[in-house]
C-alpha cells in the first residue's frame, strides 16, 4: 500500500459531499411526491444480487476498457488522478465514501430522476436519460461518460427490473468498493504509477 499522502480534499468535505447528493435525492423524491420502488426481493436477495451484480458489472466494465478501439482516449491519466486521491485516504472513510455513493447516487439518479421520468415518458425512456445524466456528472473525458453512463444504464435497468432501489444501492456501493480496491492493490492494471 502506498505511503497516505494529505488527501486534496478533506474527508470530512468528501463525505458530506456524497452524503448531501442522498439528501438532495431524498428532498426530490418527497417534494415531487416520486414513488421509490422498494420491490418484495427480501434483504438476503438484495444483498446477493447487489454483490453479483457489482462483481459481474465491475469484470465487464473492466476488460471494456481494454478494448481501445472502442474508446476514444486513454483512461490512464483519469486512473492516476483517482489513484492518488484514493490513496490519501484511510480505508474507512474509502468505505463510507462508498455506501454514500451507493445509497445518494442511487436515491437522486435511479429514484428521482428515473422515476420522475418514468411518471412522465416510457420505462425505457427513463432509464436511458437517467443514466445520460448519470455519465454527465461524472464526465472527466469521453471514455469515463461511455463508461459511467454504461454503469448507470445497468443500474438503472435493474431498478427497473427488480423493482428494488436498496438493491441497485447494495450494487452501487460494492462496484465502487471493488473498484477502489483494485485500483488501488493492483494500479499496473490501468496504466497507473505508484
Amino acid at each position: 500500500m502506498p505511503r497516505r499522502q494529505v488527501p486534496s480534499i478533506s474527508p470530512v468535505t468528501a463525505l458530506l459531499f456524497q452524503g448531501g447528493i442522498g439528501v438532495v435525492g431524498a428532498l426530490a423524491l418527497w417534494l415531487f411526491d416520486i414513488p421509490l420502488l422498494t420491490g418484495e426481493l427480501g434483504l438476503a436477495r438484495e444483498l446477493i444480487y447487489g454483490g453479483v451484480g457489482a462483481a459481474i458489472t465491475y469484470l465487464l466494465l473492466l476488460q471494456l476498457t481494454k478494448l481501445t478501439w472502442l474508446f476514444p482516449d486513454n483512461l490512464s491519466d483519469q486512473m492516476q488522478a483517482l489513484y492518488e486521491f484514493a490513496a490519501s485516504y484511510r480505508w474507512s472513510a474509502l468505505v463510507l465514501l462508498s455506501l454514500l455513493a451507493g445509497v445518494g447516487e442511487e436515491l437522486l439518479f435511479r429514484g428521482a430522476v428515473q422515476g420522475w421520468l418514468l411518471q412522465h415518458t416510457g420505462p425505457w425512456t427513463a432509464v436511458i436519460a437517467a443514466s445520460l445524466l448519470f455519465g454527465l456528472v461524472h464526465y472527466v473525458s469521453l471514455t469515463y461518460f461511455v463508461m459511467a453512463t454504461g454503469l448507470g444504464l445497468i443500474l438503472g435497468t435493474g431498478y427497473q427490473l427488480s423493482g428494488s432501489m436498496a438493491m441497485v444501492m447494495v450494487w452501487h456501493a460494492i462496484y465502487d468498493m471493488l473498484a477502489l480496491y483494485f485500483l488501488l492493490n493492483y494500479p499496473s492494471w490501468f496504466g497507473v504509477r505508484r
